[in-house]
């Protein structure tokens, strides 16, 4: 066991040490991330605006009004506004001129010119900006009904601010009945392109590290091994270890990372690193098979690669499973990740716990299996094949 545990630890560190490795293993998963929940992820405001014009207590209280609205508010000249929203970075602009600000001012009316954006948040965000000015509106016309009747404007804004915190602010549930959008409620930004990059690049980093076992093949490393008070067995036992390693490390830096960094909610942790463990078995599996039965470096790094990539693709790794048809979805369950993915979706979006998830482990590990013993078999033979 001792033998089989330094084999697999000198394993790591031939990863961890090769340069080539550190761009796909710990930033470029991190940008995939990034850009799925900024395409496609839920959005954690009601919208964003970016503001044009002078410094003005009219620009200042609409911003204002819009924050307090959970409306992400940023301030621009006149062309960046126009840039930002023609390129979708925002969901609307507002422009506001010093001829408003001065008209708002003195008390009169101001007119706010807004340009609507494209994205599919933008008609919640006009109809947000809408209700903000009218709400100043109405603002200035409840102290001006208060002054009519000799109250001075700073006594009538402290009686409205006091009405206001004792009134309290009508909700609306809404009830959904469209079972996708039901699906992924509650999920935040970054979750679900965290959960699907975990289990595209765990796979696929074990893959492309097939090749440093054939390198070990190559250069004599396994031969040598076995010359040593270490048994074949043991040094199978490594190897397997070694590449399960190597994939755990992968998924557990990706889980840890977008947790810190994306505040993404992996739900039950000892649950999701189970996931991510058995998972981690199935990948080592095929690396042993892909690093046994090729001899060359280049050619394991590129076919784990396209493996990998289409794996992820059919089973999820790259589109939500759940808007595939019923047939694809079907096809997709013969691939690992299309298991993981449903087990990882369990937890995250509804609290599954160990008995909710045991169908999904039940398959990962009967694919383990079945991927580690043929590729025990297969390094076995290879090891008396002249490289």
């Amino acid at each position: 066991m001792r033998a089989a545990l330094a084999i697999a630890a000198v394993e790591l560190q031939r990863f961890v040490k090769d340069k080539g490795n550190v761009f796909f293993t710990f930033i470029f998963p991190l940008m995939l991330v990034f850009v799925l929940g900024s395409q496609f992820g839920g959005s954690g405001s009601s919208g964003s605006v970016t503001v044009s014009g002078p410094s003005s207590d009219l620009r200042t209280a609409v911003a204002e009004q819009l924050e307090d609205g959970e409306v992400s508010v940023q301030f621009a000249d006149h062309d960046d506004m126009l840039e930002q929203v023609a390129r979708g970075r925002v969901d609307a602009g507002l422009v506001v001129t010093p001829e408003a600000a001065e008209a708002f001012s003195q008390g009169g009316t101001a007119q706010l010119e807004m340009i609507a954006g494209s994205s599919s948040t933008s008609m919640a965000a006009q109809q947000r900006v809408q209700v903000t000015v009218s709400n100043l509106d109405l603002r200035r016309i409840q102290v001006g009904a208060l002054g009519d009747v000799g109250v001075s404007e700073a006594d009538a804004a402290q009686a409205l601010d006091a009405a206001t915190g004792q009134v309290s602010e009508p909700t609306i549930e809404v009830r959904s009945v469209d079972e996708l959008a039901q699906e992924f409620q509650g999920l935040g930004q970054f979750d679900l392109g965290a959960s699907s990059q975990l289990l595209l690049f765990t796979f696929l980093t074990s893959l492309a590290g097939a090749s440093t076992l054939i390198n070990a093949r190559r250069q004599g490393v396994l031969a040598r091994t076995l010359a040593s008070p270490v048994s074949t067995v043991q040094a199978i036992a490594g190897q397997s270890f070694g590449r399960w390693v190597i994939a755990f490390f992968q998924g557990a830096y990706i889980m840890q990372a977008t947790w810190l960094i994306f505040d993404v909610d992996w739900g039950n942790l000892w649950l999701s690193l189970l996931v991510l463990s058995v998972f981690a078995l199935v990948a080592a599996g095929a690396a042993m098979v892909l690093g046994s039965v090729l001899d060359n470096e280049g050619a394991a790094v590129g076919a784990g690669v396209g493996i990998g990539l289409v794996l992820a693709a059919i089973g999820g790794g790259m589109l939500p499973l759940e808007l595939f048809s019923d047939t694809m979805r079907q096809v997709a369950h013969v691939t690992p990740h299309a298991w993981g993915y449903d087990a990882f979706a369990q937890i995250q979006r509804h609290d599954g716990g160990l008995v909710d998830i045991l169908p999904q482990l039940g398959v990962l590990t009967a694919m383990a299996v079945l991927v580690l013993v043929l590729g025990a078999w297969t390094l076995r033979r290879s090891m008396a094949r002249s490289m």
